[in-house]
């Protein structure tokens, strides 16, 4: 997403108690990789990758782009978020809404903490102080009770449900 609004990206790291979100770095590889090659974290996103195809896949900086990301606690990755352009899905929003997607990872030691919500809060105050008045969009599994729960608490409001992937998906907006 290069139209993140009038400043540069990245901007400077946002803190928050217990968080520092900020631009990726080569230390944060080895935790992104981790992060993709869970079990745990796969269990809605389509499974785990194989630990040597992310070897090789996965840059000496992984997601160094406008709208990720990293997550930071006391030093150490834990987890990432991401805002993404996303063209329409067809019959899941208005043609013309130019869609910002939240997404978000993180590794199975750092759930239960409050971290995603804390996060993701921080993204979405950020953004909406860049881009004021633009919806974001969240499409997660119906069928995963952590996301769901962290939907509602951010504001998110339910557009839709829809089968894709052999599952259930929920599909939510968010309006500053």
């Amino acid at each position: 997403m290069s139209e993140l609004g009038s400043g540069t990206w990245p901007p400077a790291p946002i803190k928050t108690e217990r968080l520092v979100l900020r631009e990726s770095e080569p230390r944060d590889r080895a935790a992104v990789i981790e992060l993709f090659a869970s079990p745990e974290v796969g269990t809605f996103i389509g499974g785990a990758r194989p630990r040597d195809d992310l070897e090789r896949a996965v840059p000496e900086t992984p997601g160094r782009r406008p709208g990720f990301f990293v997550i930071e606690r006391d030093g150490a990755m834990i987890g990432m978020v991401t805002l993404d352009r996303r063209e329409e899905r067809p019959g899941r929003a208005r043609p013309e809404a130019g869609l910002t997607e939240l997404g978000y990872l993180f590794l199975p030691q750092a759930w239960g903490h409050g971290y995603a919500a804390e996060a993701c809060t921080a993204i979405l105050d950020w953004f909406a102080g860049t881009l004021p008045g633009t919806p974001v969009v969240l499409t997660t599994q119906s069928a995963n009770d952590r996301a769901m729960r962290l939907a509602e608490k951010l504001g998110f409001t339910e557009v839709e449900r829809f089968e894709e992937f052999g599952a259930e998906q929920w599909f939510g907006e968010w309006t500053p």
